[in-house]
């Protein structure tokens, strides 16, 4: 079960408020990496609605409306393992309800492109959603996870994660965008539950 937001309610929460934040490294050397799925996404959005991203406080933002819901795009300014500093700011800034967050990541555990929404959860190692995490001081936050697991055995982690997708891979991501897109749309139109029994699909069995 979700939380309400749980540093106090100085005004009325508007419920039909959604900050969507996509997680990524700012700068051009992490453009279109592995580790920045959570901007391509956002970028997608923000292209898709017309929506001018602006840089303001810890991130650049922007918005739109979408059958009575106000959508806040996010990508935090602070590097991957500071996202919660700027997640927390626009939260309590726009006085936004807890389940109506939804973090956009990379996971390095789960089989390329495969997408998997979730209302909370491990940080599974991923310094962004460890300081999310730590900031919010709940786990119980609802996420979308984008898989980018290596079929190596052996591999550099942290090289593997900042590196770009290669072409085959970026094709893929190309494809997968909309989709996540539709996700994002759903869960502020149907909730969690329902969009996570809509999408959540297994993975197939060449891609355990």
């Amino acid at each position: 079960m979700l939380f309400r937001w749980l540093f106090g309610k100085s005004k009325p929460i508007d419920m039909t408020k959604y900050l969507i934040v996509g997680l990524g490294n700012t700068g051009n050397e992490y453009h279109k990496t592995r580790h920045n799925i959570g901007f391509e996404v956002v970028d997608f959005m923000a292209e898709k609605y017309e929506v001018q991203m602006t840089d303001l406080k810890l991130g650049a933002m922007g918005s739109f409306n979408h059958k009575g819901k106000k959508i806040i795009l996010l990508k935090p300014s602070t590097f991957m393992n500071r996202s919660g500093k700027s997640v927390r700011y626009w939260t309590l800034k726009e006085n936004i309800a807890l389940e109506n967050i939804l973090i956009i990541t990379d996971d390095l555990h789960l089989p390329f492109s495969l997408l998997r929404l979730k209302g909370n959860g491990s940080d599974g190692g991923h310094n962004g959603l460890k300081d999310i995490e730590s900031q919010l001081n709940t786990p119980h936050y609802p996420r979308l996870r984008f898989g980018i697991k290596s079929e190596e055995k052996t591999f550099n982690q942290v090289d593997f994660v900042l590196g770009k997708f290669t072409e085959k891979e970026a094709e893929k991501v190309t494809k997968t965008l909309p989709k996540c897109s539709d996700i994002v749309l759903s869960f502020t139109q149907m909730g969690l539950d329902r969009t996570m029994n809509k999408f959540n699909t297994k993975p197939p069995k060449e891609m355990s």
